[in-house]
């Protein structure tokens, strides 16, 4: 019997772990993984339910798991994350550990997963690339590719340190993943949970396991494209700063590099190489989209905060601009007047030269300008309006 018995259960659960199994119709495969799972609770003395989370399965899956002494609760709405956070929901564990029920992952080598619980983690990642992916395990696609890319964005957004975001064998502590309040129904939920438990500032660690074929003579679930760009959706919607405000930061300061460059004069950069009004509206145009990219990451932030999904105080947050309505609209005020009297000037010069031809490159400049300067005051003056929207509170 292994020392994993001696700890006692945390927290007041009757049970020290939940074995959780996301079911849709893995009669192929149950048995094998609910026998390795009960064996696991039994040859290390651990008190503990096998529980499978079924999402409509219909060749037998339920009979089986029963036949097997495993809980069985009935998910009505479809997806794999949906039927995990019901899982979550209805487990009598202390931890939980879930893994799909394919035979992809071994339910009974879980000791590793559990010692690190105990030693104060919070969600235990399994890593497959240092545990070992057996021949055809992980499609080349997958492997070299997606989970690769799709993991350095993740550690690169969000600071985290594992190695395989989308391991879908992993430990946690309940009550700490019951917290974040987990949403997602389909498969972009692995990330989510990662994601969350990062911002939550909770414990994360890495421990190797192995991956084997799937057992199944069907198609698996999952969807190459489809989940990754669920996957990728979510990583950008959690991160406004490399959504919005790092595309946004670089647009507007090439746009003011050229802007400021080209409002006097066309420039010349080498022989033969002219920058003029054309490229002076393309520096408007950045300059214009990288502010209202910037504007996005700070109301998203500021919208993220307001409904906590995302901790206050960030560096976001502290930006002097829209903290009040008034630190908006008093910028937006100076720049509309400024492009206003751009735009006055050059109905002048039109009414002098008696509403005729104009010399063109000259005013040309000064119009392009005026106008981006009222465009980018009418989007302070919005957007304040519309953080100041998003702080009011029931009784302020």
């Amino acid at each position: 019997m292994s020392n994993l018995a001696a700890h006692s259960s945390p927290g007041t659960s009757p049970l020290r772990l939940t074995i959780l199994m996301p079911c849709l119709n893995e009669a192929e495969t149950l048995a094998a993984c609910i026998a390795k799972a009960q064996r696991f609770l039994a040859d290390h003395g651990v008190q503990g339910e096998v529980l499978v989370a079924d999402n409509g399965s219909t060749d037998g899956s339920i009979e089986i798991a029963r036949q097997l002494g495993a809980q069985v609760i009935h998910v009505p709405i479809k997806g794999y994350g949906a039927a995990l956070i019901h899982g979550i929901e209805a487990a009598r564990g202390a931890y939980i550990v879930m893994g799909d029920s394919d035979e992809s992952y071994d339910f009974s080598a879980l000791a590793p997963f559990l010692t690190q619980l105990d030693q104060g983690a919070d969600l235990v990642m399994g890593n497959r690339f240092r545990g070992g992916i057996a021949p055809g395990a992980m499609p080349v696609l997958h492997r070299y590719l997606g989970n690769p890319v799709l993991t350095f964005i993740g550690r690169l957004f969000f600071n985290v340190d594992a190695g395989d975001f989308h391991c879908g064998l992993r430990a946690f502590r309940t009550e700490s993943i019951r917290r974040l309040r987990l949403s997602s129904r389909g498969m972009e939920f692995a990330s989510e949970m990662i994601v969350k438990s990062a911002v939550a500032g909770l414990t994360i660690r890495e421990v190797p396991t192995t991956l084997s074929p799937d057992g199944r003579s069907r198609a698996p679930h999952l969807r190459t494209w489809r989940d990754g760009w669920r996957h990728l959706r979510f990583l950008l919607m959690y991160s406004p700063r490399w959504l919005f405000l790092y595309p946004g930061l670089l647009a507007m300061a090439l746009g003011l590099v050229l802007a400021v460059t080209l409002a006097s004069g066309p420039a010349r950069l080498a022989p033969g190489i002219t920058l003029d009004i054309h490229s002076l509206i393309v520096g408007c145009l950045l300059t214009l989209v990288g502010a209202q990219a910037t504007t996005f990451a700070v109301l998203a932030r500021r919208f993220a905060a307001a409904q906590g999904l995302l901790p206050p105080k960030a560096v976001l947050d502290r930006l002097p601009i829209f903290r009040t309505l008034e630190d908006s609209l008093i910028p937006a005020a100076l720049l509309g007047f400024a492009g206003l009297t751009g735009i006055a000037y050059s109905l002048h010069s039109w009414w002098e030269a008696g509403l005729g031809e104009l010399e063109f490159a000259s005013l040309a400049r000064v119009l392009i300008l005026a106008c981006s300067a009222v465009a980018l005051a009418a989007q302070l003056a919005f957007s304040g309006f519309l953080a100041a929207i998003i702080d009011t509170r029931p009784g302020r």
